[in-house]
Order: C-alpha cells, then sequence, then structure tokens
C-alpha cells in the first residue's frame, strides 16, 4: 500500500499495451504443449480478456528473458483489512457474479459506505452516492477515483499478462488502525500477521483455482515462484511469475506502544521462518506506522494528516519531526489541524501537533530490533523493500547492506528518496516507479535514464493495484488506438466485462486489466525505447534475486588479527587499545588520543587479495581520513581518502590488490574528541 502523488485529481494516467516486435526467433509464440492460455474448463460468464495471439516465451539469444514487472500489487486486499473494506473479490468458485460484488454496508445506494466516500478521488462527501451493482453492468465501479473496490480480478490479471508482464509482486498488505475503526463489521481478524497468512492462502488458492480450468495442477498461466531461478522457467514457458511479499505496519508484532518495543528477536526469527516458509520472498520491515524496527517516511498533505492520526492510535504517539540537515529529507508533514470526520476517533484532550519549518526528517532510524530483522532476511536470502522506510533508517539499512555487500534490495513505488537510488544500483538492486499517469511517469524514467544505463539495469512499475494509492486517471490528449500491438505481437481490443465496455482514453486505468493500454500510452508519449527498457524489467528483477539468493556474507580478513595504532585512550574502567576494533563485538572499541594525526592497522598476517574495508566509527569519527595498503608494514600505499566524513558505517571500495597490512590514517576529527572506531573489517571484493 503505498503513495500515489495526489496532485491535481485532473491529472490522468494511461492504460495500453505495448508495441514491441521481439525480433529474436527464440521469442516467439509459446509451444502448443500445453497451452496456458486456453483454459480447458472455463466459468461461464465470465470477463473477457480481449487480446488475440499466443503469449511470448522463450529467450533472447544472450539467455535473457523479456517481460514487463511490477514490482507493487495487493492482489487479496479483499481479505486484508478484516475483509470488508476492499468490495469484490479476485476470483470466486460460484463466478463472477459472486466474485465482483459490492460490500454490504454499500447498499442500498452507496451512501452508507464511509471510507469509499472519504477516499474516493472524485468524491464531493462523506455521504455521496454511488451504484453499488458490479457484475454486469458495472456503472460507477471499478474506477481510477474509487480506492475500496477490487481492481484485481483474476481475468484482468489474465489480460496484463497477455500484454506482456511477466512478473507480478503480490504484497499482502493491511491497516490495522482502519481495520479498527468503530464503523467496521469485520469478517476477519485485524492483526497484520493473521492477515498476511490469509492473504498468501488465498494467493495459493487462486493459483489453484486457475489451474483447474487450464487442465490441473500446474497446467494455469498463474504460477507462484518461490526462487529466481524457478520465476525464469515460467517466463520462459510464457507465463507469469508471481512473487509473495509482505507489506505491514506490525510484522512479527513489532509494534511500538509508547516507545516500548512489542516484540522480541527471538519473535522476529520466528517470524521470519515462517514467513519464509510460506514462500515470502520480499518484504517491507515499516509501513505506514513507526514501529518496534524502524521509522517511517512520512505521507504528506490531508494524506499525511490521516495516517498521522493513524500513527497515534497504533503507537499512542504522533509522528516526531524534527527538521533535517542534510539533503536527505522525508515528506513534509501538515500539522495543527485534524479532519472533522476523524476527530470522534481521536483520545479526548489530543490535539495535533504543530511542527517546525520544512524539510522534515523522522528522528527515528532502524532499531536494534530492525537491524536483527534486516540480517534474519539477509540469512534467509530476502529482498528487502526499502520504500517507506524514514531516510535514517533507510540510510542505515544502505550502510549494512553495503558492509556485506548484499544485493537483494528494491525500491518498487517511489516512496524512497531519490538521493539513494544510485547506492542502490551498486548494490545490484532495483527500482521501479510508482504506476504514475503516463506523462509522469515517462518523465521521471528519462530522469535516470543515465544510471540505469551505467549499471545496465532494465525498469519497471509498480502499480500498487487494490493498495489505496490510486490509478491513472483518464489523460488529457491521450488516443490509444484499437486495437493496438503488444509486447511479442498480441494485439488487444478494448476491454470488455459484462455490460461494460472500457476505454483507456475515457476510463483511464479502472482495473489491472487496462495496464497493457496504459502502456502503450507510455509509447505514445516516450516512443519505443520506453517499452524496450521495460521489456527488460524481468529479466533485471531475476537478476537482482538471483544474486541475492547466491550471496553469501564475505569473510573479515581482520577479524581477531593483531591491531595495533598510534596511541589509545586511558580509562580505569575499560581497554580502548586497537585489538577492540577486531575483536567482532560491537560495545568495545578504539579510541585514540585527542589529537591529529592517529593511525590505526591491522596485520592479515600474509598478503591477501582486498578490496573493501568496512568502518564502524563511533560518534567521535574522521572528517578527513585515508585507508592504505602495505605487504611488508614499511611501504605504504593509499587506496581511497575520504574528505567528507559523516561518521557512521563506512564502506570503502577500491580496486582489488595485494596486502599484508591495513591501515586508516585519521587526519582531521570531526569532534574535540580522539578518533573512535567500534569495528573495522577487511575483505577481498
Amino acid at each position: 500500500m503505498a503513495k500515489r502523488r495526489f496532485r491535481h485529481l485532473h491529472h490522468m494516467l494511461l492504460s495500453a499495451a505495448v508495441v514491441l516486435a521481439i525480433g529474436a526467433a527464440t521469442l516467439g509464440p509459446a509451444a502448443a504443449q500445453p497451452d496456458p492460455w486456453q483454459p480447458v474448463s472455463p466459468q461461464t460468464p465470465d470477463s473477457e480478456v480481449n487480446v488475440t495471439g499466443a503469449p511470448f516465451a522463450g529467450t533472447a539469444p544472450d539467455g535473457s528473458v523479456r517481460g514487463y514487472v511490477d514490482a507493487h500489487t495487493h492482489l487479496m486486499s479483499d481479505v486484508g483489512f478484516g475483509g470488508n473494506i476492499v468490495c469484490g473479490a479476485t476470483f470466486s468458485i460460484a463466478g463472477i457474479a459472486d466474485a465482483l460484488k459490492d460490500c454490504d454496508n454499500h447498499q442500498p445506494d452507496g451512501r452508507g459506505a464511509l471510507i469509499e466516500n472519504l477516499t474516493n478521488l472524485e468524491g464531493g462527501g462523506p455521504f455521496d452516492p454511488h451504484d453499488p451493482v458490479g457484475w454486469p453492468t458495472f456503472a460507477d465501479w471499478p474506477k481510477w477515483s474509487s480506492l475500496t473496490h477490487q481492481q484485481m480480478y483474476h481475468r484482468w490479471i489474465e489480460r496484463a499478462w497477455r500484454g506482456g508482464l511477466r512478473i507480478m509482486v503480490a504484497d499482502a498488505v493491511n491497516n490495522n488502525v482502519l481495520c479498527e475503526l468503530p464503523t467496521q463489521v469485520n469478517e476477519h481478524s485485524c492483526d497484520d500477521m493473521d492477515t498476511v497468512r490469509r492473504q498468501i492462502a488465498e494467493t495459493k488458492r487462486l493459483e489453484a483455482f486457475i489451474d483447474e480450468q487450464y487442465g490441473g495442477p500446474g497446467r494455469g498461466w498463474f504460477r507462484i515462484a518461490y526462487s529466481a531461478d524457478e520465476a525464469r522457467t515460467y517466463i520462459e514457458q510464457g507465463r507469469l511469475a508471481v512473487i509473495l511479499g509482505v507489506e505491514v505496519s506490525n510484522p512479527f508484532g513489532c509494534k511500538l506502544t509508547l516507545g516500548v518495543p512489542g516484540c522480541t528477536q527471538a519473535d522476529i526469527d520466528r517470524g521470519l521462518t515462517e514467513l519464509h516458509g510460506l514462500g515470502v520472498r520480499s518484504m517491507y520491515l515499516c509501513h505506514k506506522f513507526d514501529n518496534a524496527l524502524c521509522g517511517v517516511r512520512f505521507d504528506e498533505g490531508t494524506q499525511g494528516v490521516i495516517v498521522n492520526v493513524g500513527n497515534l492510535l497504533n503507537t499512542g504517539q504522533w509522528w516526531q519531526v524534527e527538521r533535517c540537515r542534510t539533503e536527505l529529507h522525508d515528506n513534509t508533514v501538515a500539522g495543527g489541524i485534524i479532519p472533522a470526520e476523524l476527530a470522534p476517533y481521536l483520545p479526548v484532550g489530543r490535539v495535533a501537533p504543530v511542527y517546525p519549518e520544512a524539510p522534515h526528517c523522522n528522528p527515528r532510524g532502524l532499531s536494534a530490533l530492525g537491524e536483527h530483522a534486516l540480517d534474519g532476511m539477509m540469512q534467509r536470502g530476502m529482498l528487502v523493500e526499502i520504500d517507506h522506510m524514514s531516510v535514517k533508517a533507510a540510510a542505515r539499512t544502505l550502510d549494512l547492506l553495503e558492509a556485506a555487500n548484499y544485493p537483494g534490495i528494491l525500491s518498487t513505488h517511489s516512496w524512497m528518496d531519490p538521493h539513494f537510488t544510485e547506492r542502490l544500483y551498486r548494490l545490484g538492486g532495483l527500482v521501479t516507479q510508482y504506476g504514475h499517469d503516463a506523462d509522469e511517469f515517462v518523465a521521471e524514467m528519462e530522469a535516470d535514464e543515465s544510471l540505469r544505463e551505467r549499471y545496465d539495469v532494465g525498469y519497471g512499475f509498480g502499480m500498487d493495484m487494490n493498495g489505496f494509492g490510486g490509478t491513472p486517471a483518464p489523460r488529457a490528449g491521450s488516443a490509444v488506438t484499437y486495437p493496438f500491438g503488444t509486447l511479442g505481437g498480441s494485439v488487444a481490443d478494448r476491454q470488455v466485462t459484462g455490460a461494460r465496455t472500457w476505454d483507456y482514453n475515457v476510463d483511464g486505468v479502472p482495473h489491472y486489466g487496462l495496464v497493457p493500454d496504459w502502456v502503450e500510452d507510455l509509447r505514445s508519449l516516450g516512443g519505443q525505447e520506453v517499452v524496450a527498457e521495460l521489456a527488460r524489467g524481468a529479466e533485471s528483477y531475476l537478476r537482482t534475486a538471483s544474486a541475492t539468493e547466491a550471496w553469501a556474507r564475505p569473510t573479515n580478513l581482520a577479524l581477531g588479527r593483531p591491531a595495533t595504532a598510534s596511541s589509545h585512550e586511558w580509562s580505569l574502567i575499560t581497554d580502548f587499545r586497537a585489538p577492540r576494533a577486531v575483536d567482532g563485538r560491537r560495545d568495545t572499541r578504539w579510541a585514540s588520543d585527542w589529537s591529529d594525526p592517529q593511525w590505526w592497522r591491522v596485520d592479515l598476517d600474509a598478503a591477501q587479495q582486498v578490496g573493501r574495508v568496512v568502518i564502524d566509527w563511533e560518534r567521535a569519527h574522521a572528517r578527513e581520513y585515508r585507508v592504505e595498503v602495505s605487504t611488508d608494514g614499511a611501504s605504504w600505499r593509499t587506496v581511497a581518502t575520504e574528505t567528507r566524513g559523516d561518521g557512521g558505517l563506512d564502506v570503502v571500495v577500491f580496486g582489488p590488490t595485494a596486502a599484508r597490512f591495513v591501515r586508516v590514517v585519521g587526519m582531521s576529527r570531526a569532534t574535540s574528541y580522539g578518533y573512535s572506531i567500534w569495528e573495522v573489517g577487511v575483505q577481498a571484493r
């Protein structure tokens, strides 16, 4: 569940499919045995797909796959949020009429649909009416402006797959505060972990449901992938690889109540083991509300006020805000005024805080429990979603991943400070953009083109469908012509469900089936190059996932080796000598005299290849320092110099070289104290 940039409601986004003729003969139509696109036992009646031509399969001459990646969807939101907020189901064994029906509390005319009416992007008030009838007429929903009606019916997903989608990340999502509102009559538990289990189980039921229509177990086009290799196989077969993810505010029960964590390391370990066993391969450590693991990157504007009220109800505290000290910043929080509709839910006597002048930063970063959870994800080869983390938490997360040379990091729906983008690419991660209006999407895509070229990565989108973020409205000037060609050569016409025919130029993206139409609009604005780069998205995602699964923690060549220094601080109660920086503990440190310059060095016992030095500074860090290497301890060579040190965890990377000795030379202190280092790690690469 994520951000949509609510700029002007008259801005519109597109839904159109992609004209990219894949030239390689190996990337042609899939083989006839089996036919994963031809159901043998379809439900009748049902939504049409309105795409003709076999899905493309196989690989390019270099062995890579092609296809779009949607790295952020919420497939089973209808069974999240207590089961009575997102109306309509992704599928039903009783058929489409049972699946695509409105919530009971929207009857008879929509005036009682409080959450729908308060969030509708075209809404005029809390008692706005709408036609609650879904199938077969769909007069008022699904629609780009409605945030509480089902947008991911399985046949609409099928159309997106037939239009070129090859990877879809299905994030289990919840908002326990929204679920627990007194107005809600829930069918399910509001607990985040219960909701995650339920949504994963429902996704597996959908896979079996589609299999049954397409000839039996393993025969359907919708395939949950539990590894990168498995996903690659499905894509090569021309199918859709579905990755299970998690995006909730209180994972593992790690709620924060008046600053007190609600979980332990043991809870986190059990939770990660359970989720990985269920098939989860991608995860957020925090979402909308601060928790015991990390602080969040605030929502802004009126939406931010509403979410801040949720933070109060969830944690007992309003968001804490401080003015940012660097170019990194979180979103600006509005304060002081609470919408009248929310006032009754506030604890008696609580008023909204007045915040300092922007730019705003959340002082909460990645906690010790958060670092433990991050390490647990790394041990299990899981992809780390950095969106929604405060910049303080995100920076620390990147520091730790860089120190471990861990490639499994993603930003999938435009919720990361863009200053982090290159660090993410350098690790081997992937960025996909929120499903913005077509013109905004193309402009933002082009802005980062040089970075993607430098790191040889493709691009993708995160539509955030069913996630209360909003989908593209009709775009003024869009001229998608039907029928149009899609990725791989299939042809798409206007999408028809029951008595309703959707046209992207008129309707924008009301549901997932019009994602190909939106891509076609992207092509009309940005040219075939946009489609070609999006078509590389699936391969880039798989490369990140494969590298993550193959990752092994780098060996620390300095651990326990003899260390010396120019000086050490004297203490009556502890020891600050040089070996303390290579003892593998983060509660001991080396500390120097309070003067410049100072040096610390380690003897690796024999000449070895080194290419990375990790320095974990205490608060008394260096403003200027250099890293030197030597084979004999007498002749030194500088391999890196830092002139703007800001403390924390520094990862110094240089061309691999032979060295027996590694030395850190502090030239200028950042504080009035000496130089102080918790740990130094030396790695081969």
